[in-house]
């Protein structure tokens, strides 16, 4: 037994006491069998069929769905991975009925693409009353079947040699929120294809459908447009630390097998240095005292070219990017680069502009006109700076909330849904700020409709993002910096607003930490403890 002195025995008590006042848990026990996030209603009897992976198949109602068919397949493989070894912990609750074969019913035609407002509904029975020693899934479409099989492969729990057990179950689900998304950066930092791809993954088992994919910043300029070269040839960190069409088709596909929507956001007329080099005239020349000083602000919105430019560029856009929305941005302008440019000054007295907000409106209005008059007829959103400025947007605007707290934040909520408008909430999910200890709970505790409205403005709320902006995060920290963290978003963007106690969440949410660790994803720990996968 190890001598301890009292100051580290005092030292220690006091951390434990900080965790407990701060409402930390300094060791959960995770639940079993819980799925996250939780659904709308989940009852669970206490009789158990049992599950041998090589005896078992899925039938299927529908089988001209190949979507659905590599669904089935990627299942498979996530239930019943191979070289796992079974722990004993649960050993003994099995009873003598076998579940074999699991049926999936898809009552409606096959859909290609997700998209907003999508049915993602979902029923598991497993040895109902009706139908003893039999499991399903019954979704009107294969959006709710993809949700579905993710439930069905968290019930699932190793018996110990081998095999697995399942308690007969009912499930009837769907989310609580259309759209949630989560926002990677690949601007600040380059992110490789595989691990875009392994956060698609990780969002679809945790029941988030939208990659807003904010793909280009000041910093760099990854995107490879045939249309205009220079801009990634110049832009770009180097020829390496880009993103073809060939890969952008690759992301796609990959999102939308796992029903997630890919939104490209490329931000104007602010964050734009990295297009100046690849597009001469395109930024806004600054002046010191009358004269260039050799730096580059914004875009500069006073020269037709400008805008022959945005059109030829996001048609490209659009047709690489298949979902009807793009995200525009719109945010953070500076305006001191127009203040000193001579000829911004005479532009702004011929359109009879008065203030720099004015222009920055201006620009906006003309840039939302292009895009949507494109031949895709896209949609868009903006950052709600744009909403702010009085911009005249078209009705079908999902404006992006991510400033403000508390009465601030209410009240743009408010705002934003009174003038009729869809909106998504990022404002308390930034997940690249970081802190010591417990951290998760304010995310928890957000809720998107919390605001003064009627019921009709706050149905306008479609969802929220969580957000992992890249300055301080690439390849090496992205998962375990967003994992499990983003857990907790997804459940406040899925589960009932009722469903909105820490102390409750805490044992399901270090459950779902351990199977991500399972599955071979490196989720950073909640408190102390340990996971079967540690090791």
């Amino acid at each position: 037994m190890k001598s301890w002195s009292r100051a580290v025995l005092v030292c220690m008590l006091v951390h434990v006491i900080r965790e407990v006042l701060s409402g930390g848990h300094p060791y959960i026990v995770p639940t079993v069998g819980q799925v996250w996030p939780k659904p709308q209603m989940h009852v669970s009897q206490t009789s158990t069929l049992s599950i041998s992976p090589d005896q078992f198949t899925f039938t299927v109602t529908d089988e001209t769905c190949p979507l659905l068919q590599r669904a089935l397949d990627r299942y498979l493989a996530i239930m019943f991975p191979a070289n796992k070894l079974s722990t004993a912990r649960h050993a003994g609750r099995v009873s003598g009925k076998a579940l074999t074969s699991f049926q999936i019913r898809l009552m409606a035609a096959c859909e290609g693409a997700p998209y907003l407002h999508m049915d993602e509904h979902y029923e598991i029975k497993i040895d109902s009353p009706d139908e003893p020693g039999v499991g399903s899934i019954v979704a009107v479409s294969v959006w709710g079947i993809l949700r579905g099989l993710e439930s069905l492969s968290q019930l699932l729990i190793p018996a110990g040699d081998g095999t697995y057990f399942v308690y007969a179950t009912q499930i009837m689900d769907f989310p609580r929120f259309s759209h949630r998304g989560f926002m990677i950066d690949t601007a600040r930092h380059f992110l490789p294809m595989n691990k875009i791809k392994e956060m698609l993954d990780l969002m679809s088992m945790n029941k988030y459908n939208v990659l807003h994919w904010h793909i280009v910043d000041d910093q760099s300029f990854p995107y490879v447009s045939d249309v205009y070269p220079d801009l990634s040839t110049m832009g770009a960190w180097d020829s390496n630390r880009v993103y073809t069409s060939a890969d952008i088709a690759d992301i796609v596909s990959y999102a939308t097998d796992r029903g997630i929507r890919v939104i490209p956001e490329f931000d104007t007329p602010g964050h734009t240095r990295s297009w100046g080099d690849g597009q001469p005239d395109l930024l806004t020349e600054c002046y010191t005292n009358g004269s260039p000083n050799g730096l580059y602000g914004p875009i500069d919105p006073s020269k037709e070219t400008t805008y022959d430019f945005l059109k030829a560029l996001f048609t490209e856009v659009t047709s690489r990017f298949p979902d009807h929305y793009l995200h525009l941005g719109g945010d953070e302008v500076p305006f001191a680069c127009w203040i000193s440019s001579p000829s911004i000054s005479e532009f702004m007295v011929q359109q009879n502009i008065t203030t720099y907000s004015g222009l920055e409106s201006y620009y906006i209005a003309r840039l939302l006109d292009i895009v949507a008059n494109l031949p895709t007829a896209n949609g868009y959103m903006v950052w709600q700076e744009v909403f702010d400025n009085n911009v005249t947007l078209a009705s079908d605007t999902v404006v992006h909330i991510w400033k403000g707290s508390g009465d601030d934040l209410e009240n743009e909520l408010s705002d934003v849904t009174a003038a009729g408008f869809s909106t998504l909430l990022s404002s308390c999910w930034y997940l690249n700020y970081i802190s010591y200890g417990t951290d998760w709970h304010p995310y928890y505790e957000c809720d998107p409709q919390n605001f003064n409205g009627t019921e009709a403005q706050k149905s306008l709320v479609v969802g929220g993002e969580a957000c992992m902006w890249g300055e301080w995060v690439d390849r090496t920290n992205l998962i375990a910096r967003t994992w499990p963290r983003a857990s907790v978003v997804a459940e406040r963007l899925w589960s009932d607003a009722s469903v909105n106690s820490t102390s409750e969440a805490a044992p399901r949410l270090e459950e779902m930490r351990c199977r991500l660790l399972n599955r071979g994803y490196d989720a950073e720990p909640l408190g102390w403890g340990y996971c079967d996968a540690d090791l």
